[in-house]
Parts: structure tokens; C-alpha cells; sequence
């Protein structure tokens, strides 16, 4: 394949000087070829928006920097998704729809200079026309190839494909810092056949999150058949995170071989009434967290976002069951490892009309810390802080633990509201003032086989 080196066209190395211009020459010569690899040499390249173009290869060599601007004027506006809803936005600083076969490659790096950003973000929002860039972004496009590049200070999310098939990203490390407003690592939104491995992933919001849109999304697109395995996620909001916003559906995920650390929550399922969509499907194996919140979340009245805050999202009371209804379902968890968690060892709650449903806990080993600092383990009404609890259940039906261990905590391993068909396997309490306090039921039948 061709190499276009944009010094050839004009690209400014370790100036001041912007080269948006050369680079877009380069990718344009390249396209009317039929395609080709755009190749950054070592050394710093300022430039706005880079709007790319099917069968392209954006290269960049160890030693290159593309330094995005900071000034909203060279990030034209454009039809995308902004949280889960279409609206007019920033184009991403690398951003293309509508293509095939593109790729961003190299050792190189993608600073997105996002202080400025943010720092508008929370003390001048008046000043943004649109929400602010992405540093990657492809809206509609297939054959999406990121591979071993860094990523650092992204203006908000740092890598959302949006409705594309066939996605992988590989090698690559995402660095953004743990206070910087809305900076997802990577956060698949309604596509399908994604592959995730092998990253480093250090940021200020979730690590990575699968969407599928909101109930404002005029067209309701599934996330699915997605792989992530063999990440290092660090800081952030969550390690795994799926949802809220997932109204077209998720489904066939699995995560493997990951180590959170610090991660706030470990894997967080959210939603609420009003979404609708079903999450299913889902395995999770082989992991280690450290220093969380809460290991595994799964809450249908997450509050946040618009309409939030309405008594239809918080009340507690059995509502119809209708397309606005969201549900969560065969949902597995084996072979996993949480040490020095803080609030809670699990907290799964559904709606009171659409219990969770069909989840297994097998081989899990929770320790939670010496010197836990109280945190709420899901965003939801009328739950408060707490510390060293075990696994927080209400509204869940068929939900089997075995072989889970659960050290230093305080009250029962295991406090059941409003559940159906929970079996408890096997099941160990360690260190904690009352040994033999495993279970404490409210309200309904639980069955419990072989506690010691």
C-alpha cells in the first residue's frame, strides 16, 4: 500500500503553525488512490479536526505527536450522538462516518489537550456551542482497526464507535486524569462484533462502557457480541460499566482476564424506567479488583441524566410492564478476586414490576477493607452510605452464589429484599463479629444449602 507522509504536503514538525491543512491533503491524495497508509513522522504536529476517509491507515511512528487544538472553531459541528441522544456536536478530533476499512496505528501518540476543555466544562459551559469533542469518534462505519497508539488529556470520551460493525481495538493505552470531567476510555455505542484487548486504561469516568442509546434515540440499535479481555483499568468511575444508556439492547458480551484497581465500582449494570431495552447475556470471568466501592453492580433506578430525578424513576411501588421497561438478565460472575472493597461486597436491585433475573456467583472471594471509607455502592434513592457490607439484594429473582467467601464484613453476607429462588451454595463468612449471620431475608423465602 502507498505512504503518504504529510511533510510531503506541508505538515509543520515541532511548530506553532497548524498542519490540519496538510494532513487532509494527505488523506484526500490517498483516498483518490483507492486508499493507502497517511504516515506521521517523529516529532509534533498541531492540527484540528482530521476527518477521515474509507480504506485509510493513519500511522503514526514512534516519536509522533498529533497535538489537537484547542480552540472549538477547528472542530466543525456534526450530526452524532451525545450520550445516547442525536443532536448537533463537536466533530471528534479524529472523527469519519459513513466509511470502511479505516485504521489509527503506531507507537505514536494523540494528545488531545483537554485541560482547556474541561476547565470550560465546569466553569464556562455557555461558551460551548456544542458538546465537546471526542478524541475518536466513527459514526456508522465498518472494519475500525486502533491499534498500539497512546491517548492521553481527551476533551471528553476518548474512543466511542457509534453504530459500527466489525471494531477492534488492541494495544493501546488511554491515559486521561482521575478528576477530568466525562472521560470514558472506550465506550462502544450501539455496535456489533467489538473486540477490546490487551489495553491500559487510566482515566476520570468509566473505563470502558457499552451503550445502545437512550429512549430519546429515534432508532433503537443493539450493542452485541462484544470481547474485552486482558485490560489493566485504573481510576476512573467503573471498571466495566454497561448502561445507562441502553435502550436498543445489550447482549453476548464477555469479560475476561482484567485487573481493576481503584476503579470506584467494578462491574456496574445501570438503568431505569423509562429506557426500556433488556441487557442478557453477559459472562464475566477472571478477575482482580482492588480498592473499589462495591465489586458488581446491578441498579434499575440509577437517577441520573434527564428526568432523573422524576418520582416515575425513583418510586418503589410496581409500575406496568411495558416498552418502557428495562430488564437485566442471565447475567454470570465466576473465578473473580476483590480485595480492600469499601461499601458493599454486591448490590443487585431491580424494579419492583421486572425483577433481575437468572444470575450465578461461582468461585468469587471478596475481602472487604480494615479501614473501609463509607460510599454508596449504586446511584439510586434512598440508599445510603455504607461500609463493609456484604451483598446488598432486593427485587432479584433466580439468583444462585457458590462458592463465595466473603471476609470482614459487618451485619449478614448476604441481606435478601424482595427475592425469589435465591440459592446459596457453599458460602462462607470470614472474620467478621457475627460468624453465623449469613443470610437475613426480608419479606420472601430464600433457599439456603450448605452455608458454613
Amino acid at each position: 500500500m502507498t505512504v503518504y507522509n504529510i511533510d510531503d504536503y506541508g505538515a509543520a514538525r515541532n511548530s506553532s503553525k497548524s498542519s490540519t491543512a496538510a494532513i487532509s491533503s494527505a488523506i484526500e491524495a490517498a483516498a483518490r488512490a483507492g486508499g493507502g497508509t497517511v504516515h506521521i513522522p517523529a516529532g509534533t504536529y498541531r492540527t484540528g479536526a482530521i476527518l477521515m476517509q474509507s480504506h485509510i491507515e493513519l500511522h503514526l511512528s514512534p516519536g509522533a505527536v498529533l497535538s489537537f487544538s484547542i480552540d472549538p472553531a477547528d472542530y466543525p459541528a456534526v450530526s452524532s450522538r451525545w450520550e445516547g441522544a442525536e443532536r448537533l456536536v463537536h466533530a471528534s478530533c479524529i472523527y469519519g462516518e459513513q466509511l470502511t476499512n479505516i485504521s489509527i496505528t503506531g507507537s505514536g501518540m494523540i494528545e488531545g489537550n483537554g485541560q482547556t476543555w474541561w476547565d470550560l466544562f465546569r466553569n464556562e459551559p455557555d461558551k460551548l456551542d456544542y458538546p465537546r469533542p471526542k478524541l475518536i469518534s466513527f459514526d456508522h462505519c465498518s472494519r475500525i482497526t486502533i491499534r498500539d497508539v497512546q491517548l492521553r488529556n481527551s476533551p471528553s470520551w476518548t474512543v466511542n464507535p457509534i453504530c459500527c460493525t466489525n471494531v477492534t481495538v488492541d494495544n493501546i493505552a488511554i491515559l486521561n486524569p482521575a478528576d477530568s470531567p466525562n472521560t470514558d476510555g472506550i465506550n462502544p455505542e450501539s455496535c456489533t462484533n467489538v473486540h477490546i484487548s490487551n489495553c491500559h486504561i487510566d482515566v476520570g469516568d468509566d473505563c470502558i462502557t457499552i451503550k445502545s442509546g437512550t429512549e430519546d434515540t429515534p432508532e433503537r440499535v443493539p450493542c452485541e457480541n462484544i470481547t474485552i479481555t486482558n485490560c489493566t483499568m485504573l481510576h476512573g468511575h467503573g471498571g466495566v460499566v454497561i448502561g445507562s444508556e441502553m435502550s436498543g439492547d445489550i447482549r453476548n458480551v464477555t469479560i475476561s482476564n482484567c485487573i481493576f484497581k481503584q476503579t470506584d465500582r467494578g462491574i456496574r449494570l445501570k438503568s431505569r424506567r423509562g429506557r426500556g431495552g433488556t441487557v442478557e447475556d453477559i459472562r464475566i470471568s477472571n478477575l482482580v479488583m482492588e480498592d473499589v466501592i462495591c465489586p458488581f453492580i446491578m441498579n434499575l433506578y440509577y437517577f441520573c441524566g434527564p428526568r432523573g430525578k422524576d418520582k416515575y424513576v425513583w418510586d418503589k411501588h410496581p409500575y406496568p410492564i411495558t416498552a418502557e421497561t428495562p430488564r437485566f438478565r442471565r447475567i454470570h460472575f465466576a473465578n473473580i478476586t476483590a480485595r480492600q472493597v469499601h461499601a458493599a461486597a454486591g448490590f443487585l436491585y431491580g424494579l419492583a414490576e421486572q425483577y433481575v433475573s437468572e444470575v450465578t456467583f461461582s468461585d468469587i472471594d471478596i475481602s472487604m477493607a480494615e479501614n473501609a471509607i463509607p460510599g454508596r455502592p449504586a446511584m439510586m434513592a434512598g440508599i445510603e452510605d455504607m461500609n463493609n457490607r456484604g451483598f446488598y439484594l432486593g427485587n432479584v429473582r433466580d439468583v444462585r452464589f457458590h462458592r463465595v467467601t466473603i471476609e470482614n464484613h459487618e451485619g449478614p453476607a448476604f441481606y435478601i429484599e424482595n427475592g425469589d429462588e435465591v440459592e446459596i451454595i457453599d458460602c462462607r463468612s470470614r472474620n467478621t463479629a457475627k460468624p453465623e449471620q449469613l443470610v437475613e431475608r426480608v419479606t420472601t423465602e430464600v433457599i439456603a444449602n450448605s452455608p458454613s
